[in-house]
């Protein structure tokens, strides 16, 4: 389970959010969506510890992030909207080197590249990747922890629509596994009824949810593609 309570940030005089909450159950794929500036980017950094709130709480599985950061931080598996590798390194050694952070067997490896669709690609360096390549690996790296707790932001953005269906149907083995799965991002139309629940961000706080099958009818002058500064209109 994700527990973010009351969570504050402000890069200088620009508050980003402003008092967030939130709470994610397993056993379900949960999407966060808002307007690009909404704060849905922050408080994923948040929870994955990789920025400190100015104010508020996270726990992940029941650690607080303050408290036992590492043993919270070992319960997750986080996807980054834009992953970077070392462009020098081979797509099998940039693998290996997130398998012995993360305490993996090596001869994993090989598995979650070809879960992917990159085991071809494996001598590959990361440098010479398309950007749909290179999120495919991004993803495989993802999965191997195992974690009990998955955090994405935008996983579909350079993917085609063939490896998108994959990455939901993989989300959702997860979530049926009983695992803790949020998603934030910007576009409806790809997520439309594929989801378990959604939150609304806006202006930096949860204002509240949208039925996962009518994204589109809540948001209709977008045609469901992607989303801005439109005022709720339904909740569910």
């Amino acid at each position: 389970m994700i527990l973010a309570l009351d969570l504050r940030k402000s890069f200088g005089k620009r508050r980003v959010l402003t008092g967030l909450t939130l709470e994610v159950q397993p056993g379900a794929v949960t999407l966060v969506v808002g307007a690009n500036g909404a704060g849905k980017t922050t408080a994923l950094r948040l929870i994955a510890g990789l920025s400190r709130p100015d104010a508020g709480t996270v726990s992940i599985a029941g650690r607080d992030l303050a408290r036992q950061r590492r043993d919270a931080l070992a319960m997750l598996s986080f996807l980054p909207q834009a992953p970077r590798f070392h462009p020098r390194l081979t797509v099998r050694q940039t693998t290996e080197f997130y398998a012995r952070l993360r305490g993996r067997p090596l001869a994993q490896v090989p598995v979650a590249l070809d879960e992917w669709g990159v085991r071809e690609f494996e001598d590959v360096p990361t440098g010479k990747l398309s950007g749909g390549l290179r999120q495919r690996l991004a993803l495989a790296i993802f999965a191997l922890p195992d974690a009990p707790v998955l955090l994405l932001d935008e996983p579909g953005l350079s993917l085609d629509p063939v490896w998108r269906e994959r990455l939901q149907q993989f989300l959702h083995k997860q979530a049926a596994r009983g695992r803790t799965v949020l998603v934030a991002t910007h576009l409806l139309g790809e997520w439309e009824g594929r989801v378990d629940r959604c939150l609304l961000v806006e202006e930096g706080r949860v204002s509240g949810e949208l039925p996962p099958d009518r994204l589109r009818e809540s948001f209709p002058e977008l045609g469901g593609t992607e989303f801005s500064r439109a005022r709720l209109q339904t909740c569910a």
